[in-house]
């Protein structure tokens, strides 16, 4: 997973701007949403956004919402990784947008702070981003991540672009991964949950993700090959979760390292972002 450790290796690799950051972004901008949307619900107008805010239990959520310029859409949660909304999770957004759903791209640290914090990730990495979300994550347990994803799930159902019957996913990336494995057990709307390199799936105790999958929830579980290897039991009690609930599951490995699917990371991998981007496709068309 993501940790202090390989922040530290990364910057003094000297990762900057120059080494994927904005580069990164500008090479990949064109594949990302000039790509022709999948599937025949997806919508053929431009992509409406808009910065929002709404009530929570704990306080006010902002984020910002991405969706078709007309008709109605099924609805997803994103919640960003550790370094927050910024422009590589708009542009997902925005591709996410182009393939016909409403998408909520959602502010994990709003009790603290609003907004943008990082440009990119190498802003994060080499600006003591680590330090900085220290405080801010240790506000996440089992009963806040519960009560964000059914503020934000309930929110969207008001909304009036989403489709209310249709229900409500939820992704997540690093850190929030386990928010998305969390997501159907949140709230009765949530249908599914994608994490993509998430960490802390299997954890002591009874509110571990991996032991609150539904038999009603639609999953996909994307792992990366270094957290597999650092944790390799982690598959088999989540494939066993699954089959002890019976629900729809997909839990794959894939050749590439944590933070393969985000095109700021240093370990973006176009080929097996584009194939777990497929997969992520096919679970929302099947559940929502």
């Amino acid at each position: 997973m993501c940790d202090q450790e390989r922040l530290a290796q990364w910057a003094r690799g000297g990762i900057s701007r120059r080494t994927f950051g904005a580069g990164a972004l500008a090479g990949t901008a064109a594949a990302c949403t000039s790509m022709n949307p999948a599937g025949e619900d997806a919508a053929d107008d431009i992509v409406m956004r808009s910065t929002v805010s709404f009530a929570t239990p704990d306080g006010t959520m902002d984020g910002e919402f991405f969706h078709p310029s007309s008709g109605t859409h099924p609805s997803v949660i994103f919640w960003p990784d550790i370094a927050g909304i910024r422009p590589a999770k708009r542009l997902m957004a925005v591709r996410l947008a182009e393939a016909g759903y409403a998408v909520l791209l959602a502010n994990p640290y709003y009790r603290d702070v609003a907004g943008q914090q990082f440009e990119d990730f190498a802003d994060f990495a080499g600006n003591g981003g680590w330090d900085k979300v220290k405080p801010w994550r240790a506000r996440f347990d089992h009963e806040t991540i519960r009560r964000d994803n059914a503020a934000c799930a309930a929110w969207l159902q008001e909304q009036a672009v989403v489709q209310p019957d249709r229900g409500v996913g939820v992704q997540g990336y690093c850190m929030t991964g386990s928010f998305a494995v969390m997501g159907p057990w949140s709230d009765d709307m949530i249908l599914a949950g994608a994490s993509f390199h998430g960490g802390g799936l299997v954890r002591d105790g009874e509110f571990s993700p991996h032991r609150l999958l539904q038999d009603d929830g639609h999953y996909l579980i994307a792992i990366s090959q270094d957290d597999d290897a650092e944790q390799p039991n982690a598959k088999t009690a989540l494939r066993a979760a699954a089959r002890d609930v019976k629900n729809r599951t997909e839990i794959e490995v894939y050749p590439a390292d944590h933070g393969w699917c985000v095109p700021d990371s240093p370990a973006y991998d176009q080929e097996q972002a584009e194939r777990a981007w497929s997969r992520l496709l096919a679970l929302y068309k099947e559940a929502l």
